[in-house]
């Protein structure tokens, strides 16, 4: 049984739906003049929304919550805040999910008393509306049942997390093989991110001390 159901998400699947969320934006005849991507999960798709609207300027805010895949921190905060003037423009507020909604709540609060835009809407990609404590403005799908998405910009990260997840979880288990490790993964997660990414995870556990590679085999060190 998958133990966090995953959605792994290809470049061609943000291409479709930034152009689709962008064509909700037009509908609703709102004409922004800058985008702010939240970042870091928003700067791909509010650069693609950029191209897709002709928008000029675009600007990020680190607002943050998820500090491992798939588990939260204790609260959002705002990383490096600092101050523009937005009081003449309309702006659109971009991020990839709204999951628990912390992260986007944090950084409309933060624009609206520190940047004081003109009028301030929010878009996203995908919305999980069961646990969400926000509906964004503009969003392209609506997730009811709880999922990981997995964006092919946080792949390696993920993967080393998830790789990790799974030997602290079998702690008695001090030595892996190359495919026991991605027999788990699959069984874990429900996903399989290709050999390329699988083994720059594994490189990375190495290199950070918490693995050693011997003979084929995947020692635990460190964790």
């Amino acid at each position: 049984m998958v133990k966090v159901p995953t959605k792994l998400v290809t470049w061609d699947e943000i291409v479709e739906w930034s152009m689709g969320l962008s064509e909700v934006i037009k509908r609703s005849e709102f004409k922004p003049d800058v985008v702010v991507a939240v970042s870091r999960g928003g700067y791909v798709p509010a650069r693609l929304i950029c191209d897709f609207l002709l928008v000029d300027n675009l600007v990020s805010l680190q607002s943050q919550h998820w500090t491992e895949a798939a588990k939260v921190a204790e609260k959002a905060i705002i990383k490096f805040p600092y101050k523009i003037e937005l009081s003449d423009h309309r702006v659109l507020l971009v991020d990839d999910i709204v999951d628990t909604g912390d992260t986007l709540i944090l950084a409309r609060d933060f624009i609206l008393s520190e940047w004081r835009p003109r009028e301030l809407k929010i878009a996203a990609l995908q919305w999980i509306s069961p646990v969400a404590k926000i509906k964004p403005d503009f969003y392209y799908i609506e997730v009811k049942d709880w999922i990981w998405f997995q964006y092919p910009w946080t792949r390696h990260e993920d993967t080393a997390q998830f790789i990790k997840r799974i030997i602290v979880e079998e702690k008695e288990k001090k030595e892996w093989t190359l495919s026991e490790l991605e027999a788990k993964f699959r069984d874990s997660y429900g996903i399989y991110v290709g050999d390329k990414y699988f083994k720059l995870a594994l490189r990375t556990l190495v290199e950070l001390g918490m693995l050693k590679e011997e003979n084929n085999k995947y020692l635990v060190r460190s964790l």
